[in-house]
């Protein structure tokens, strides 16, 4: 890995939390590894024998219902870890993983960690710290379903894309719009209607491009509490 590389290891929760020296052991020689989209990362009941770090890309997790359809647990993206809890929590996978976009994403023998948390109990607060961030993305993740309208839902997440916190931006999606639907809680079609009434905010799209006409507005929309007050 380089520079950068561990920059991005460092910036995340699991690895952060403890030194320079035990992040280096429990990584030890793993190489980067590059993925295509589609690829299956583990499927729903397989053994847990690993984790992944994103230092480029995207990734999903989902479920699969007894009907076949797909539930979104979570996206992650460059910075993200996902499945270590997997590695401690029965051994097998609850989801699984697939890449939604090319990606580099490092491999983690879960063996390896398991044994250092032995060595040094102290690194159980490093996983305590991981869980914890999860468990707030989730819940915030419920309570923008829970409160938020359609349209509100779709401008919160490109208000988190989009590089510029005020004046206008352009911003390109970065995978599919019946996944961001998914993530988002609403069907295709559901999305769809609440684009276009984001139009009057100055939204217009076009293929994976959104073009942002004053990003504070779509901010001060998401944010809004009493939506009749937007006109929605």
């Amino acid at each position: 890995m380089d520079v950068r590389d561990w920059q991005i290891v460092r910036s995340t929760p699991l690895f952060g939390a403890m030194s320079q020296d035990v992040a280096q052991s429990i990584i030890g020689t793993q190489p980067v590894r590059s993925y295509e989209k589609q690829t299956q990362l583990f499927q729903q009941g397989e053994p847990a024998t690993c984790f992944f770090l994103v230092l480029d890309g995207w990734v999903k997790l989902y479920r699969s219902t007894p009907d076949g359809h797909e539930v979104i647990v979570g996206v992650f993206k460059r910075g993200e870890t996902f499945a270590e809890a997997a590695i401690f929590l029965g051994g097998r996978y609850p989801v699984s993983a697939e890449v939604v976009t090319s990606a580099r994403l490092l491999r983690v023998d879960g063996e390896i960690l398991r044994r250092r948390i032995r060595e040094q109990p102290d690194l159980a607060l490093s996983m305590l710290a991981s869980a914890s961030a999860h468990l707030k993305l989730l819940v915030e993740q419920i309570e923008k379903i829970k409160i938020l309208s359609a349209p509100q839902r779709i401008a919160d997440f490109l208000v988190g894309l989009s590089p510029v916190r005020q004046g206008a931006t352009i911003i390109e999606l970065p995978y599919e719009k019946a996944l961001i639907a998914n993530r988002l809680g609403m069907k295709p079609e559901s999305f769809s209607r609440a684009l276009v009434k984001l139009r009057p905010l100055g939204i217009s799209v076009d293929r994976d491009r959104v073009t942002v006409a004053d990003v504070q507005l779509l901010v001060r929309f998401a944010e809004a509490v009493d939506r009749e007050e937007e006109g929605f």
